[in-house]
């Protein structure tokens, strides 16, 4: 299961992704092989150390190089966005030119996931971030230009967001692969929550500058801002370049490998034999469809049509969800292990499932500021299980294909869901979208929550 977040520059860098696990009574970490010394520390309870301790995995000096660059690529990203949602605004005033980019971006992704996941099990992860940001770093650079010298067209945009979607095939299930390599278990949530806190921050303050540097230096300057930033982070990877896939040691050649796909059958096997996961994955499909398709498409036409607000009510909504989700962050990111973790993340998925029914039902904007940020915290607490099971639970070396079949089979019914969104907002109205939604996000979670092999996850 993959839950979507917010859309980044290049291309959709909206996903965080999770995972899974199966017991009676047992561990989770003992449903599926772990390599040595990959064991969770035992922490009955998730007990916390102190007030201060999610930002422990920053003791981590690679962690924190990744950190650093990818934060700072994130917030290049919102300022692309912005710069290039304006820059579509002004030359065509045209609402399906917008949504195409998402499709153009969108589909590459989807379509070369499994190639990418099957990839970066088998070359260096962080080379292949460390290629896929500087391919990035050219390309907004080119945009760039174009756009200074008054050149830039829609079609380059449209095959600029192709490059981007392909790049993502990649790069998601390296960054998420990568992560358990350079942080030890029991730091896991920290680092999954500092990463969280990096894309929420950048999703808060990000569109502000944007808007900003727009209004002062045009789109030019924060499409050049944000080919900085993919600079930056490439630099950031260096160091890490060299670290070697899981398993492998610099003194010994590379273990016989299967074919591409052999190697994806393997990952298949691990979804298919956790119920917890091909049941998660599953479900997820839908609530993407349910939970992303009213907030993302049917939320503009809410609070304009139904409360009579404009556009800077929409920011706020979207301020206090950041804010929501980044205290949620804080808290989780304190636990040394996260227990009950079905529990945990069904249970938000039902609290989520309400907020989204609170949303249409909301009668003014404080009421809404405040179910928006509950759901904040919901989003929180269900990626976080998530990234953090599927790191400690998935054998390090499968991490990669795992994390693209999640993705695919999380996203591959969004595009769907928004246009039903938009084709049910038209027909009965936002607020009936965002009742129906919210209603039947709680109905899937309620029903996978009744699969005995997702009960006894801890």
């Amino acid at each position: 299961m993959a839950s979507e977040s917010e859309a980044g520059g290049s291309a959709v860098r909206l996903l965080s992704s999770f995972g899974f696990g199966l017991g009676t009574g047992l561990t989770t970490a003992a449903i599926l092989p772990q390599p040595p010394g990959r064991a969770a520390a035992a922490a009955p309870g998730g007990s916390t150390i102190p007030p201060m301790s999610f930002l422990r995995a920053f003791r981590n000096r690679l962690f924190t190089l990744l950190w650093s660059g990818q934060t700072i690529s994130r917030l290049g990203d919102s300022l692309y966005r912005i710069a290039l949602s304006w820059w579509i605004l002004e030359e065509t005033g045209s609402a399906a030119a917008m949504g195409a980019l998402a499709v153009f971006s969108l589909v590459p992704m989807l379509i070369f996931l499994l190639v990418g996941g099957v990839a970066v099990d088998r070359l260096p992860r962080f080379r292949i971030m460390l290629a896929c940001d500087t391919v990035n770093t050219m390309v907004v650079a080119l945009v760039t230009l174009l756009a200074a010298t008054d050149r830039l067209e829609l079609w380059h945009v449209y095959t600029v967001s192709v490059i981007f979607g392909l790049s993502e095939a990649f790069f998601f299930p390296a960054y998420t692969a990568s992560v358990p390599q350079i942080v030890p278990p029991e730091d896991l949530p920290s680092a999954n929550s500092l990463t969280s806190l990096s894309w929420q921050l950048s999703g808060v303050i990000g569109p502000t500058i944007g808007a900003l540097l727009v209004a002062a230096g045009g789109t030019p300057l924060a499409f050049g801002l944000d080919s900085t930033s993919f600079l930056i982070s490439a630099a950031c990877l260096i160091p890490l370049r060299n670290i070697r896939p899981p398993l492998q040691s610099p003194d010994s050649p590379p273990p016989a490998r299967s074919s591409p796909l052999g190697d994806l059958r393997e990952g298949w096997r691990i979804v298919v034999g956790s119920p917890w996961l091909w049941v998660t994955i599953l479900v997820y499909a839908f609530i993407n469809v349910t939970d992303s398709g009213p907030r993302n498409i049917a939320l503009p036409f809410l609070i304009h049509d139904h409360l009579g607000l404009q556009v800077a009510a929409l920011g706020m909504v979207a301020s206090s969800f950041s804010i929501g989700s980044v205290t949620g962050a804080v808290v989780l990111g304190r636990l040394k292990r996260i227990r009950r973790r079905a529990l945990l993340l069904y249970g938000s998925a039902v609290v989520g499932g309400l907020m989204i029914v609170g949303y249409g039902l909301s009668p003014n904007l404080v009421v809404m500021l405040a179910v928006a940020f509950v759901y904040g915290l919901t989003f929180s607490a269900i990626a976080l299980v998530w990234t953090n099971t599927l790191q400690e639970m998935v054998p390090p070396d499968m991490l990669g294909r795992v994390s693209s079949i999640d993705a695919l089979g999380s996203f591959v019914l969004m595009p769907v869901g928004f246009a039903l969104a938009g084709w049910l907002t038209d027909k009965i109205g936002p607020v009936q979208v965002f009742i129906l939604g919210g209603g039947s996000t709680v109905a899937l979670a309620l029903l996978a929550y009744l699969h005995p092999g997702v009960r006894r996850v801890d």
